[in-house]
């Protein structure tokens, strides 16, 4: 288990993420570099905890099919309606326990920062990942406070 705090970055508005913006999910690397090229389907995250921040990225991106496609089959949605008034502006690692390439199932805590109409709020969740066909996928996630 690790326990990991990072200074967290406010997260670039979706229109204005290219591949040399800073990555949303608060890693010190170009979006291009970071989460971008899992968007893209360059590469595939190799751990839980890099999925976990990819798709956080997806959120504050609004890239619903990279959400959809990091979904395990088993409780994937049909669809994901993202509000365009939800802006994402922070992400801090909380915990992670498990989840690289040693293991076939892994969790991460963490706090995703937001803002909607205006309104701050913060979500904390409990997210559990899953390996299927060597990926890593999302399962669910419990809400803690």
């Amino acid at each position: 288990m690790s326990r990991r705090s990072s200074r967290p970055r406010r997260a670039p508005a979706p229109a204005a993420l290219t591949d040399l913006s800073p990555c949303p999910c608060g890693l010190p690397a170009a979006y291009g570099a970071c989460c971008g090229r899992f968007h893209s389907g360059r590469s595939e995250a190799p751990t839980a905890e890099l999925l976990m921040r990819s798709r956080y990225s997806a959120f504050a991106a609004h890239d619903e099919g990279y959400l959809l496609r990091t979904w395990h089959p088993a409780t994937r949605p049909d669809g994901l309606e993202l509000d365009p008034s939800m802006h994402w502006s922070g992400l801090e690692i909380a915990d992670t326990a498990d989840g690289t390439a040693f293991h076939s199932t892994g969790t991460v805590t963490f706090r995703a920062r937001y803002r909607h109409h205006g309104r701050r709020g913060a979500l904390c969740e409990r997210s559990t990942f899953e390996r299927v066909n060597g990926s890593w996928m999302y399962v669910d996630g419990a809400f803690i406070e």
